[in-house]
Protein backbone atom coordinates (compact mmCIF):
# COMPACT_ATOMS: atom_id res chain seq x y z
CA UNK A 1 0.00 0.00 0.00
CA UNK A 2 1.27 3.46 -0.91
CA UNK A 3 2.07 5.40 2.25
CA UNK A 4 1.69 9.09 3.02
CA UNK A 5 5.45 9.53 2.86
CA UNK A 6 5.37 13.33 3.08
CA UNK A 7 3.35 13.40 6.30
CA UNK A 8 4.59 13.61 9.89
CA UNK A 9 1.90 11.25 11.20
CA UNK A 10 1.74 8.37 8.75
CA UNK A 11 -0.53 5.57 10.04
CA UNK A 12 0.85 3.19 7.41
CA UNK A 13 4.38 3.39 8.83
CA UNK A 14 5.73 1.87 12.04
CA UNK A 15 8.46 3.95 13.64
CA UNK A 16 10.47 1.80 16.07
CA UNK A 17 11.84 3.67 19.07
CA UNK A 18 14.28 1.84 21.37
CA UNK A 19 12.55 -0.12 24.11
CA UNK A 20 13.41 -2.61 26.82
CA UNK A 21 13.22 -6.12 25.35
CA UNK A 22 10.25 -8.13 26.56
CA UNK A 23 9.05 -5.58 29.13
CA UNK A 24 6.33 -2.94 29.30
CA UNK A 25 6.76 0.09 27.06
CA UNK A 26 8.57 2.86 28.96
CA UNK A 27 6.73 6.18 28.85
CA UNK A 28 7.48 9.75 29.95
CA UNK A 29 4.44 11.96 30.62
CA UNK A 30 4.85 15.73 30.26
CA UNK A 31 2.06 17.75 31.87
CA UNK A 32 1.12 14.90 34.19
CA UNK A 33 -1.17 16.91 36.49
CA UNK A 34 -3.27 18.30 33.64
CA UNK A 35 -6.28 16.75 31.94
CA UNK A 36 -4.32 14.71 29.38
CA UNK A 37 -1.73 13.64 31.94
CA UNK A 38 -4.18 12.42 34.56
CA UNK A 39 -6.17 10.43 32.00
CA UNK A 40 -2.96 8.92 30.62
CA UNK A 41 -1.98 7.83 34.11
CA UNK A 42 -5.39 6.23 34.59
CA UNK A 43 -4.81 4.27 31.37
CA UNK A 44 -1.30 3.21 32.45
CA UNK A 45 -2.44 2.05 35.88
CA UNK A 46 -5.10 -0.11 34.24
CA UNK A 47 -2.50 -1.66 31.90
CA UNK A 48 0.64 -2.33 33.97
CA UNK A 49 1.66 -5.18 31.66
CA UNK A 50 1.81 -2.79 28.70
CA UNK A 51 3.24 0.44 30.14
CA UNK A 52 5.58 1.69 32.81
CA UNK A 53 6.14 5.40 33.44
CA UNK A 54 9.75 6.45 33.98
CA UNK A 55 9.29 10.22 34.33
CA UNK A 56 6.68 12.89 35.04
CA UNK A 57 6.75 16.64 34.50
CA UNK A 58 4.40 19.41 35.62
CA UNK A 59 4.44 23.19 35.95
CA UNK A 60 4.41 23.04 39.75
CA UNK A 61 1.00 24.29 40.77
CA UNK A 62 -0.13 20.89 42.11
CA UNK A 63 2.91 19.38 43.79
CA UNK A 64 0.79 17.18 46.05
CA UNK A 65 -0.82 15.46 43.06
CA UNK A 66 2.55 15.22 41.29
CA UNK A 67 4.08 13.49 44.32
CA UNK A 68 1.14 11.09 44.55
CA UNK A 69 1.49 10.23 40.86
CA UNK A 70 5.22 9.65 41.28
CA UNK A 71 4.64 7.17 44.11
CA UNK A 72 1.84 5.32 42.33
CA UNK A 73 3.95 4.91 39.21
CA UNK A 74 7.35 4.47 40.92
CA UNK A 75 9.02 6.83 38.46
CA UNK A 76 12.74 7.47 38.22
CA UNK A 77 12.47 11.21 37.65
CA UNK A 78 10.10 14.06 38.47
CA UNK A 79 10.44 17.43 36.71
CA UNK A 80 8.91 20.73 37.78
CA UNK A 81 9.08 23.95 35.74
CA UNK A 82 8.82 26.31 38.71
CA UNK A 83 12.12 25.92 40.56
CA UNK A 84 10.75 27.65 43.65
CA UNK A 85 8.32 24.72 44.08
CA UNK A 86 11.14 22.23 44.74
CA UNK A 87 11.03 22.50 48.57
CA UNK A 88 7.26 21.90 48.56
CA UNK A 89 7.70 19.05 46.09
CA UNK A 90 10.39 17.39 48.23
CA UNK A 91 8.12 17.66 51.26
CA UNK A 92 5.19 16.15 49.35
CA UNK A 93 7.37 13.34 47.99
CA UNK A 94 8.74 12.58 51.46
CA UNK A 95 5.19 12.30 52.77
CA UNK A 96 4.33 9.85 50.00
CA UNK A 97 7.53 7.78 50.04
CA UNK A 98 8.25 7.66 53.76
CA UNK A 99 11.66 6.04 54.29
CA UNK A 100 12.01 4.97 50.65
CA UNK A 101 14.46 6.80 48.35
CA UNK A 102 12.93 9.73 46.51
CA UNK A 103 12.99 9.99 42.70
CA UNK A 104 15.42 12.33 40.96
CA UNK A 105 14.09 15.91 40.74
CA UNK A 106 14.69 18.19 37.75
CA UNK A 107 13.68 21.83 38.14
CA UNK A 108 13.52 24.99 36.07
CA UNK A 109 12.25 26.05 32.64
CA UNK A 110 14.32 23.36 30.87
CA UNK A 111 13.28 20.51 33.17
CA UNK A 112 10.60 19.09 30.85
CA UNK A 113 12.95 19.37 27.89
CA UNK A 114 15.65 17.42 29.74
CA UNK A 115 13.10 14.79 30.73
CA UNK A 116 11.84 14.50 27.13
CA UNK A 117 15.25 13.30 25.97
CA UNK A 118 15.67 10.75 28.80
CA UNK A 119 15.73 6.99 28.15
CA UNK A 120 12.24 5.76 27.22
CA UNK A 121 10.20 4.53 24.28
CA UNK A 122 7.41 7.13 24.10
CA UNK A 123 7.09 10.73 25.27
CA UNK A 124 3.52 11.94 25.77
CA UNK A 125 3.61 15.71 25.45
CA UNK A 126 0.49 16.89 27.27
CA UNK A 127 1.81 20.37 28.09
CA UNK A 128 -0.53 23.25 27.22
CA UNK A 129 0.84 26.11 25.14
CA UNK A 130 3.87 26.83 22.98
CA UNK A 131 6.22 26.14 25.90
CA UNK A 132 5.82 22.54 24.73
CA UNK A 133 7.93 23.21 21.61
CA UNK A 134 11.37 22.64 23.17
CA UNK A 135 10.32 19.28 24.75
CA UNK A 136 8.81 18.21 21.42
CA UNK A 137 12.06 18.94 19.60
CA UNK A 138 14.10 17.23 22.32
CA UNK A 139 12.00 14.04 22.17
CA UNK A 140 12.25 13.85 18.39
CA UNK A 141 15.98 14.53 18.36
CA UNK A 142 16.51 11.80 20.97
CA UNK A 143 14.66 9.30 18.77
CA UNK A 144 11.60 8.83 20.98
CA UNK A 145 8.15 8.11 19.65
CA UNK A 146 6.20 11.32 20.28
CA UNK A 147 2.57 11.03 21.37
CA UNK A 148 1.61 14.62 20.64
CA UNK A 149 -1.22 16.27 22.55
CA UNK A 150 0.58 19.64 22.58
CA UNK A 151 -0.69 20.94 19.23
CA UNK A 152 0.87 24.36 19.82
CA UNK A 153 4.43 23.02 19.53
CA UNK A 154 3.72 21.72 16.03
CA UNK A 155 1.80 24.81 14.99
CA UNK A 156 4.38 27.39 16.11
CA UNK A 157 7.42 25.31 15.16
CA UNK A 158 6.15 23.47 12.09
CA UNK A 159 9.30 23.59 9.92
CA UNK A 160 11.52 22.84 12.93
CA UNK A 161 9.43 19.81 13.88
CA UNK A 162 9.24 18.58 10.28
CA UNK A 163 13.02 18.79 9.96
CA UNK A 164 13.52 16.45 12.94
CA UNK A 165 10.62 14.00 12.79
CA UNK A 166 11.20 10.69 11.06
CA UNK A 167 8.31 9.06 9.17
CA UNK A 168 5.81 7.65 11.64
CA UNK A 169 7.60 9.10 14.68
CA UNK A 170 4.68 11.34 15.70
CA UNK A 171 1.39 9.82 16.85
CA UNK A 172 -1.30 12.52 17.28
CA UNK A 173 -3.32 12.54 20.51
CA UNK A 174 -5.82 15.34 19.77
CA UNK A 175 -9.14 13.56 19.32
CA UNK A 176 -9.59 15.02 15.83
CA UNK A 177 -6.15 14.07 14.60
CA UNK A 178 -6.19 10.66 16.21
CA UNK A 179 -9.46 10.16 14.29
CA UNK A 180 -7.88 11.25 11.01
CA UNK A 181 -4.87 9.05 11.75
CA UNK A 182 -7.14 6.01 12.02
CA UNK A 183 -9.45 6.87 9.11
CA UNK A 184 -6.49 7.40 6.78
CA UNK A 185 -5.73 3.70 7.06
CA UNK A 186 -8.70 3.19 4.72
CA UNK A 187 -6.83 4.33 1.62
CA UNK A 188 -3.65 5.60 0.05
CA UNK A 189 -2.46 9.18 -0.03
CA UNK A 190 -3.47 9.53 -3.68
CA UNK A 191 -7.01 8.46 -2.80
CA UNK A 192 -7.59 11.17 -0.16
CA UNK A 193 -9.82 13.96 -1.44
CA UNK A 194 -10.54 15.86 1.77
CA UNK A 195 -10.02 15.89 5.53
CA UNK A 196 -13.14 16.84 7.51
CA UNK A 197 -12.42 18.12 11.02
CA UNK A 198 -15.42 18.15 13.32
CA UNK A 199 -16.19 20.87 15.88
CA UNK A 200 -18.70 20.71 18.71
CA UNK A 201 -19.55 24.34 18.05
CA UNK A 202 -18.80 25.14 21.68
CA UNK A 203 -21.38 26.72 24.00
CA UNK A 204 -22.40 29.40 21.48
CA UNK A 205 -23.36 27.40 18.41
CA UNK A 206 -26.12 29.20 16.50
CA UNK A 207 -25.43 32.66 17.93
CA UNK A 208 -24.66 35.61 15.68
CA UNK A 209 -21.59 37.79 16.09
CA UNK A 210 -23.78 40.51 17.62
CA UNK A 211 -25.22 38.05 20.13
CA UNK A 212 -21.70 37.04 21.17
CA UNK A 213 -20.76 40.58 22.20
CA UNK A 214 -22.13 40.23 25.74
CA UNK A 215 -20.71 36.75 26.46
CA UNK A 216 -19.06 36.45 29.90
CA UNK A 217 -16.12 34.24 30.94
CA UNK A 218 -18.53 32.04 32.92
CA UNK A 219 -20.62 31.55 29.77
CA UNK A 220 -17.57 30.68 27.70
CA UNK A 221 -16.18 28.21 30.24
CA UNK A 222 -19.39 26.12 30.18
CA UNK A 223 -18.48 23.71 27.38
CA UNK A 224 -21.39 21.39 26.48
CA UNK A 225 -19.47 18.14 25.88
CA UNK A 226 -15.80 18.31 26.95
CA UNK A 227 -14.10 18.98 30.30
CA UNK A 228 -10.86 20.87 29.59
CA UNK A 229 -8.58 23.52 31.02
CA UNK A 230 -9.66 27.20 30.83
CA UNK A 231 -7.47 28.22 27.86
CA UNK A 232 -8.56 25.28 25.70
CA UNK A 233 -12.19 25.77 26.76
CA UNK A 234 -12.16 29.44 25.73
CA UNK A 235 -10.40 28.47 22.49
CA UNK A 236 -13.23 26.03 21.85
CA UNK A 237 -15.80 28.76 22.46
CA UNK A 238 -14.11 31.12 19.95
CA UNK A 239 -13.28 28.16 17.66
CA UNK A 240 -9.64 29.28 17.71
CA UNK A 241 -8.95 25.72 18.82
CA UNK A 242 -10.50 24.48 15.58
CA UNK A 243 -8.39 26.92 13.59
CA UNK A 244 -5.28 25.60 15.31
CA UNK A 245 -6.40 22.06 14.48
CA UNK A 246 -6.74 22.95 10.78
CA UNK A 247 -3.11 24.12 10.79
CA UNK A 248 -2.13 20.98 12.71
CA UNK A 249 -3.90 18.71 10.20
CA UNK A 250 -2.10 20.44 7.33
CA UNK A 251 1.27 19.91 8.99
CA UNK A 252 0.64 16.34 10.17
CA UNK A 253 -0.81 14.97 6.93
CA UNK A 254 0.56 17.36 4.29
CA UNK A 255 -2.91 18.07 2.90
CA UNK A 256 -3.47 21.56 1.38
CA UNK A 257 -5.65 23.97 3.34
CA UNK A 258 -8.30 24.07 0.64
CA UNK A 259 -8.85 20.33 1.20
CA UNK A 260 -9.35 20.60 4.98
CA UNK A 261 -12.94 21.36 5.94
CA UNK A 262 -14.53 22.13 9.32
CA UNK A 263 -18.05 20.91 10.10
CA UNK A 264 -20.02 21.46 13.32
CA UNK A 265 -21.12 18.26 15.07
CA UNK A 266 -22.66 19.13 18.49
CA UNK A 267 -22.71 15.59 19.90
CA UNK A 268 -18.90 15.20 19.51
CA UNK A 269 -19.33 11.52 18.64
CA UNK A 270 -17.62 11.68 15.23
CA UNK A 271 -14.16 13.07 15.88
CA UNK A 272 -13.18 13.61 12.25
CA UNK A 273 -13.60 12.11 8.79
CA UNK A 274 -11.65 11.39 5.62
CA UNK A 275 -13.35 11.71 2.24
CA UNK A 276 -11.82 9.61 -0.52
CA UNK A 277 -11.80 10.19 -4.26
CA UNK A 278 -14.45 7.53 -4.91
CA UNK A 279 -16.97 9.53 -2.86
CA UNK A 280 -16.82 7.37 0.26
CA UNK A 281 -16.17 8.89 3.69
CA UNK A 282 -14.65 7.09 6.67
CA UNK A 283 -15.57 8.51 10.09
CA UNK A 284 -13.97 7.63 13.42
CA UNK A 285 -16.51 7.71 16.24
CA UNK A 286 -16.48 7.12 20.00
CA UNK A 287 -18.25 8.75 22.95
CA UNK A 288 -16.40 11.94 24.02
CA UNK A 289 -13.49 10.59 26.08
CA UNK A 290 -9.81 11.44 25.63
CA UNK A 291 -8.59 8.08 26.92
CA UNK A 292 -9.20 6.58 23.46
CA UNK A 293 -6.88 9.00 21.60
CA UNK A 294 -4.34 8.75 24.45
CA UNK A 295 -4.35 4.97 24.09
CA UNK A 296 -3.64 5.32 20.36
CA UNK A 297 -0.73 7.63 21.15
CA UNK A 298 0.80 5.38 23.79
CA UNK A 299 0.08 1.96 22.32
CA UNK A 300 0.25 2.30 18.55
CA UNK A 301 0.35 0.11 16.46
CA UNK A 302 -1.56 -1.98 19.01
CA UNK A 303 -4.98 -1.05 20.36
CA UNK A 304 -5.55 -1.12 24.12
CA UNK A 305 -8.65 -3.16 25.05
CA UNK A 306 -11.33 -1.18 26.91
CA UNK A 307 -9.26 2.00 26.83
CA UNK A 308 -12.43 4.10 26.67
CA UNK A 309 -16.22 3.58 26.64
CA UNK A 310 -17.91 2.30 23.49
CA UNK A 311 -21.35 3.13 22.10
CA UNK A 312 -24.40 1.23 23.22
CA UNK A 313 -25.92 0.59 19.80
CA UNK A 314 -29.11 -0.80 21.37
CA UNK A 315 -30.10 2.77 22.29
CA UNK A 316 -31.44 5.30 19.79
CA UNK A 317 -29.39 8.43 19.17
CA UNK A 318 -29.29 11.34 16.74
CA UNK A 319 -26.11 12.72 15.20
CA UNK A 320 -26.23 16.21 13.65
CA UNK A 321 -23.89 18.07 11.32
CA UNK A 322 -23.99 21.79 10.45
CA UNK A 323 -21.87 24.11 8.31
CA UNK A 324 -19.54 26.45 10.16
CA UNK A 325 -20.75 30.06 10.54
CA UNK A 326 -17.54 31.83 9.57
CA UNK A 327 -19.03 35.29 10.11
CA UNK A 328 -19.79 34.63 13.78
CA UNK A 329 -16.60 32.60 14.20
CA UNK A 330 -13.90 34.11 11.96
CA UNK A 331 -11.07 32.32 13.78
CA UNK A 332 -10.95 29.34 11.41
CA UNK A 333 -10.58 31.56 8.34
CA UNK A 334 -7.90 33.59 10.12
CA UNK A 335 -6.06 30.37 10.99
CA UNK A 336 -6.11 29.25 7.34
CA UNK A 337 -4.60 32.60 6.37
CA UNK A 338 -1.94 32.29 9.06
CA UNK A 339 -1.16 28.71 8.08
CA UNK A 340 -0.77 29.74 4.44
CA UNK A 341 1.65 32.51 5.47
CA UNK A 342 3.68 29.96 7.44
CA UNK A 343 6.99 30.82 9.07
CA UNK A 344 6.52 32.71 12.32
CA UNK A 345 2.91 33.73 11.55
CA UNK A 346 1.38 30.72 13.37
CA UNK A 347 3.54 31.50 16.42
CA UNK A 348 2.25 35.07 16.40
CA UNK A 349 -1.35 33.87 16.04
CA UNK A 350 -1.06 31.42 18.92
CA UNK A 351 0.84 33.73 21.29
CA UNK A 352 -1.49 36.66 20.68
CA UNK A 353 -4.49 34.43 21.29
CA UNK A 354 -3.14 33.18 24.62
CA UNK A 355 -2.70 36.77 25.81
CA UNK A 356 -6.16 37.76 24.57
CA UNK A 357 -7.75 34.80 26.34
CA UNK A 358 -6.10 35.94 29.58
CA UNK A 359 -7.40 39.46 28.96
CA UNK A 360 -10.93 38.14 28.36
CA UNK A 361 -10.87 36.02 31.52
CA UNK A 362 -9.73 39.04 33.55
CA UNK A 363 -12.48 41.23 32.10
CA UNK A 364 -10.14 43.46 30.09
CA UNK A 365 -11.38 42.31 26.67
CA UNK A 366 -14.85 41.39 25.35
CA UNK A 367 -15.43 37.95 23.84
CA UNK A 368 -15.44 39.15 20.23
CA UNK A 369 -12.35 41.19 21.02
CA UNK A 370 -10.27 38.01 21.36
CA UNK A 371 -10.17 37.11 17.67
CA UNK A 372 -10.43 40.74 16.52
CA UNK A 373 -7.32 41.63 18.51
CA UNK A 374 -5.45 38.52 17.33
CA UNK A 375 -6.24 39.54 13.74
CA UNK A 376 -4.77 42.99 14.40
CA UNK A 377 -1.57 41.49 15.76
CA UNK A 378 -1.27 39.10 12.81
CA UNK A 379 -1.78 41.98 10.35
CA UNK A 380 0.90 44.07 12.07
CA UNK A 381 3.35 41.18 12.08
CA UNK A 382 4.07 41.64 8.38
CA UNK A 383 6.28 39.19 6.47
CA UNK A 384 7.20 36.21 8.66
CA UNK A 385 10.50 34.35 8.70
CA UNK A 386 9.87 31.32 6.53
CA UNK A 387 11.14 28.02 5.21
CA UNK A 388 14.61 26.77 5.93
CA UNK A 389 15.52 30.16 7.37
CA UNK A 390 13.21 29.66 10.37
CA UNK A 391 15.02 29.07 13.66
CA UNK A 392 13.91 28.53 17.25
CA UNK A 393 15.09 32.06 18.18
CA UNK A 394 12.90 33.39 15.33
CA UNK A 395 9.88 31.64 16.82
CA UNK A 396 10.61 32.81 20.37
CA UNK A 397 11.24 36.41 19.25
CA UNK A 398 7.99 36.45 17.25
CA UNK A 399 6.08 35.10 20.24
CA UNK A 400 7.57 37.68 22.58
CA UNK A 401 6.61 40.51 20.24
CA UNK A 402 3.11 39.11 19.69
CA UNK A 403 2.45 38.75 23.42
CA UNK A 404 3.60 42.29 24.15
CA UNK A 405 1.60 43.76 21.27
CA UNK A 406 -1.54 41.79 22.18
CA UNK A 407 -1.32 43.05 25.76
CA UNK A 408 -1.00 46.63 24.51
CA UNK A 409 -4.02 46.31 22.25
CA UNK A 410 -6.09 44.52 24.89
CA UNK A 411 -5.35 47.29 27.38
CA UNK A 412 -6.93 49.94 25.17
CA UNK A 413 -10.19 51.48 26.41
CA UNK A 414 -13.37 49.84 25.17
CA UNK A 415 -14.68 51.28 21.86
CA UNK A 416 -17.24 53.54 23.56
CA UNK A 417 -14.62 54.77 26.02
CA UNK A 418 -12.16 55.42 23.19
CA UNK A 419 -14.80 57.45 21.35
CA UNK A 420 -15.55 59.51 24.47
CA UNK A 421 -11.83 60.03 25.09
CA UNK A 422 -11.24 61.16 21.50
CA UNK A 423 -14.20 63.58 21.70
CA UNK A 424 -12.94 65.00 25.00
CA UNK A 425 -9.45 65.50 23.61
CA UNK A 426 -10.85 67.18 20.51
CA UNK A 427 -12.89 69.62 22.64
CA UNK A 428 -9.82 70.40 24.75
Amino acid sequence: MESMTDSLADPHLRYSAPTAAGGPREVVILGSTGSIGTQAIDLVLRNPDRFTVTGLSAAGGRVGLLAEQARLLRVRTVAVAQADKVPALREALAAQYGSEPLPEILAGPDAATDLARSECHTVLNGITGSIGLAPTLAALEAGRTLALANKESLIVGGPLVKALAKPGQIIPVDSEHAALFQALLGGTRAEVRKLVVTASGGPFRGRTKAELAAVTPADALAHPTWSMGPVITINSATLVNKGLEVIEAHLLYDIPFDRIEVVVHPQSYVHSMVEFTDGSTLAQATPPDMRGPIAIGLGWPERIPDAAPAFDWSKASTWEFFPLDEEAFPSVGLARHVGTLGGTAPAVFNAANEECVDAFLSGALPFNGIVDTVAEVVAEHGTPATGTHLTLPDVLQAETWARARARELAARPAPAARTAQTTSEARA
